[in-house]
């Protein structure tokens, strides 16, 4: 998407616990909420209300916006505890089928619970879990966001979602997303990055949350993006895992060992390494975002990735390792089919 398509057009809004429909002047007037106590002594306009509570297994609205508009950016913060267990679902243009499902700490490269810097040009995470998301989700008509609580305790959380109405969304994309989680792959198979959708559009990018179930180097696994009609083979592959998130020979600095790093459109931003006790196995976050290189299609697209290391005699040795992926494009229509999202335990990581 382009963002200086929208530059110059619109008004500017914006949706937070102080101003829960965005309305122009419509901010700052709370009289209740989550800060309400601490502003007991200033009153109205004293941040009475800057976020909000989500009770166990209920659904918050976090914005009902009317089209024409785009939604230009969202900042959300939470404790970590709840970044697998709130589901983020963005329904456009009244579709009774959410176009993004994803846990809440995926969709902003945060699936192992632990912050990790993320420092790129459509989603920042800065300290401590300050989520930032820049990718464009333009709509026509309208567009509902909602955060579901699958734990059995209330989450506290903070928001502001900023978009332009009356903006020029012609020719534009819905915006969506597809999780999958392996855990473990099972042997000889592919981890699914995208079931096959059906439609035009383009993919722009994925986080992945990797952890490796056996010692030894374990990113041989090559992508594969099955475009228009691909059925056995694909149009796009490349070679291997390291080498599609930007890095090289095991991203290992020698003397260093797996070395980090986070740019405008790709890194292996987290590294989480066994702690001598219950943390046994390394785990990694890594993402890829094809900002200036989306893989346009017409049709249809298919996406996954081998999980292979190495074995005795110089041979690839197939893997069964915890892999969650959450992938993001844009596609012509507002639904698309999905996979069923996993349940609280087939979604929680190691504490």
């Amino acid at each position: 998407m382009d963002r200086v398509a929208f530059l110059g057009r619109g008004q500017s809004r914006s949706i937070s616990p102080e101003n829960f429909d965005g309305a122009k002047g419509g901010g700052a007037r709370a009289t209740e909420g989550t800060g309400a106590a601490a502003a007991r002594e200033l009153g109205v306009g004293w941040k009475v209300s800057p976020s909000i509570d989500i009770p166990a297994a209920t659904t918050a609205e976090l914005a009902a916006i009317q089209g024409p508009a785009v939604i230009t950016h969202m900042w959300v913060t939470t404790h970590r505890q709840n970044w697998r267990s709130l589901i983020l679902r963005a329904h456009w243009d009244g579709s009774e089928h959410p176009a993004i499902e994803t846990p809440l700490g995926d969709f902003f490269g945060q699936g192992w619970c632990e912050f990790a810097q993320l420092s790129s040009q459509p989603i920042a995470v800065n300290p401590h879990g300050g989520f930032n998301s820049y990718w464009p989700m333009p709509f026509p008509t309208e567009a509902r966001l909602t955060l579901e609580n699958l734990a059995p305790t209330t989450a506290t959380v903070y928001y502001q979602i900023s978009y332009e109405i009356d903006a020029d969304v012609n020719g534009t994309g819905y915006l969506h997303t597809q999780f999958h989680r392996s855990n473990p792959l099972p042997a000889r198979q592919t981890h699914p990055i995208i079931d096959r959708v059906s439609g035009a559009g383009q993919y722009v990018g994925a986080y992945l949350a990797w952890g490796v179930n056996r010692p030894g180097w374990w990113g041989e696994g090559e992508v594969k993006f099955y475009l228009d009609g691909d059925d056995e083979h694909p149009t796009i592959c490349g070679t291997g895992t390291e080498d599609y998130f930007g890095g090289a020979w095991n991203f290992d600095v020698p003397g260093t060992g797996y070395t980090s790093y986070s740019t405008p459109y790709l890194g292996l931003h987290q590294i989480l390494r066994p702690d001598g006790l219950y943390q046994s196995q390394q785990r990694f976050g890594m993402y890829r975002w094809h900002v200036q290189d989306p893989i346009r299609f017409r049709t249809d697209l298919r996406a996954d990735i081998q999980a292979l290391g190495w074995q005795s005699g110089g041979r690839y040795q197939p893997l069964h390792d915890d892999i969650a992926s959450t992938a993001f494009f844009y596609l012509d229509t507002p639904t698309a089919t999905r996979p069923p999202l996993p349940g609280l335990d087939d979604l929680a990581v190691s504490p």
